[in-house]
């Protein structure tokens, strides 16, 4: 995949997040057998687990309110970018999270991503 490739995925990809398009995006952007991770838990492998995960966090979400990116970069199919997402939970308390994501392509595809942020902050 050409770096310019790789760079209008990971925008299309940032497209549907901010629109919180969150399994939208899963569906088009990720793998079948793609393996995701958070910090130093163990990784949920393919898709379907994946989409269940991200449905049960979507789920503690009453209304989204927004995500930004703050840096990224790209290249020999991997990107990385560092966000954060603002949100209100079903209990009403709003909720600002930081993370970075690296993510490793192929085939136009997620296969791996992994993501690090502070659990001790929200």
């Amino acid at each position: 995949m050409s770096d310019q490739s790789l760079r209008q995925q990971l925008n299309d990809l940032f497209g549907h997040v901010r629109q919180g398009k969150v399994i939208e995006a899963m569906n088009e952007f990720y793998d079948k057998d793609t393996v995701m991770q958070d910090n130093a838990n163990p990784p949920t492998k393919g898709l379907a687990a994946n989409i269940e995960r991200e449905k049960q966090f979507l789920n503690g979400v009453k209304e989204w309110k927004g995500f930004e990116v703050k840096a990224s970069g790209f290249g020999d199919d991997v990107t990385f970018y560092e966000s954060t997402m603002d949100f209100i939970a079903t209990s009403g308390q709003p909720v600002h999270m930081e993370q970075v994501s690296v993510a490793k392509w192929r085939n136009g595809k997620i296969v791996h991503e992994r993501f690090y942020y502070d659990t001790g902050r929200k």
